[in-house]
């Protein structure tokens, strides 16, 4: 099992959501016998030497010894990419949603060995593309920035303003479980039918 960290690359995990759609603390649901976010702190911190929580009140993680940033603009996924953007001290951050029950440490270095010559790296999904599983330079904080003054959330936007590395469905094969490791859970729906699919 490989547990070298990965060089100059800071982890950040999204907690700042406010779960309308789940009706609970996503970070929290139960999976596994502990809270759900502790799926991609786990990969985390066998890949990176420092992990931020962004967007969150210290004290729901009070106890895990991790530095926890308050949104610099509050009420997006945006806003939390660019608050953990902005306060890492490396060049990149690897940023992830705390929702993921099958996060993949092997997916997650291979988005990092692209990173050279790019302000991100995102991965294709059959949907779209999954912009919080994912890297980016501190070369994008302007981008960011921009849009945010302006009023647009919406991190697909980003991406034709700066250089994008997409990685297809096909070249991601090898590492994303036919996808899997890409889900994340918004609805109590697709907390169940996850959770029905594990046991049976």
């Amino acid at each position: 099992m490989e547990t070298t960290l990965i060089p100059d690359v800071t982890g950040v995990i999204l907690v700042g959501g406010k779960s309308r759609r789940m009706g609970r603390d996503k970070a929290f649901l139960p999976w596994d016998g502990a809270p759900l976010f502790e799926k991609v702190l786990g990969i985390f911190r066998g890949s990176f030497a420092t992990v931020l929580l962004a967007g969150g009140d210290a004290g729901r993680f009070e106890g895990y010894g991790l530095k926890t940033i308050p949104d610099i603009y509050p009420g997006s996924a945006l806003g939390g990419l660019y608050t953990g953007l902005y306060h890492a001290t490396d060049q990149h951050v690897f940023v992830a949603s705390c929702d993921m029950p099958y996060p993949s440490a092997a997916l997650l270095r291979y988005l990092c060995s692209l990173k050279d010559g790019f302000d991100c790296v995102v991965p294709e999904t059959a949907q779209s593309f999954e912009p919080l599983f994912a890297v980016y330079a501190k070369s994008a904080l302007p981008a960011m920035l921009d849009m945010l003054e302006s009023g647009n959330f919406r991190i697909y936007d980003l991406y034709p303003l700066l250089r994008t590395r997409y990685v297809g469905m096909q070249e991601l094969a090898p590492f994303s479980d036919g996808g899997r490791s890409l889900i994340n859970v918004n609805t109590p729906g697709d907390f169940d039918l996850l959770a029905k699919e594990r046991t049976s």
